[in-house]
């Protein structure tokens, strides 16, 4: 899951995104408000933002008007000092799906945003399984077959995109924007790559395999029939 935090208090920003990325989220960080625009603009999709209210340039109330006026409706958590009734109405109004007073614990943040991240008719789902693969987000243990696999961090969170998609072909560009950040520079086949290392881990060696490549599409993880 991709996070865009825009957070003007630096020690505040890189502190949530360094905890952030070691939940295993892919995170981009930005000070002020035109540069949330410039990351969306420049092509960037994400799952959720965190926009703190009062920024430089361009504030989080501003930035989220003009997302909603364009009719991007991702997910935006709005970050502020300000604790009054009308300050929260005035945020939930222009579109924001929840709201945060500093100071706050970081445990709370993390609850927020899980929540950001369900679908609206979603029953919230720790487990998935597809075949004899088990992939439990909250604890991060995959199994198969029973068997424990061990994944490291960027293993996990392109498996677990693949297995929220199941059945559905995602191309490389798509499992690149999700799991790396706006600036990476991995290589063209950084995919290809962790693709053989989940493979190896996690078909090898049966007689079921379950990441199937679509020449010329992507990837898609299912049980073929």
């Amino acid at each position: 899951m991709r996070i865009l935090i825009a957070e003007d208090e630096k020690d505040l920003n890189r502190i949530l995104t360094s905890r952030l990325k070691a939940e295993h989220y892919s995170v981009d960080s930005c000070l002020n408000g035109e540069e949330v625009l410039d990351y969306i603009d420049g092509g960037a999709e994400y799952d959720a933002l965190i926009l703190d209210i009062m920024m430089p340039v361009l504030d989080g109330l501003s930035v989220l008007k003009k997302l909603r006026n364009r009719g991007n409706q991702v997910p935006v958590l709005l970050l502020t000092a300000k604790d009054s009734v009308e300050d929260r109405v005035r945020g939930l109004d222009a579109g924001a799906n929840d709201y945060l007073v500093k100071p706050f614990a970081f445990e709370e943040l993390l609850a927020r945003v899980r929540v950001l991240l369900r679908k609206p008719a979603d029953v919230p789902r720790t487990c998935f399984q597809v075949g004899d693969l088990e992939v439990r987000l909250d604890t991060h243990e995959v199994f198969r077959g029973g068997e424990k696999i061990t994944l490291s961090g960027k293993e996990f969170s392109l498996l677990r995109y693949l297995v929220q998609n199941e059945g559905i072909v995602l191309s490389r560009e798509k499992l690149e924007q999700h799991i790396w950040n706006y600036d990476f520079a991995g290589g063209s086949n950084v995919i290809d790559v962790y693709i053989r290392y989940l493979r190896k881990k996690i078909d090898d060696g049966r007689e079921t395999k379950l990441i199937h490549t679509v020449r010329g599409a992507g990837y898609v993880l299912k049980v073929k029939t």
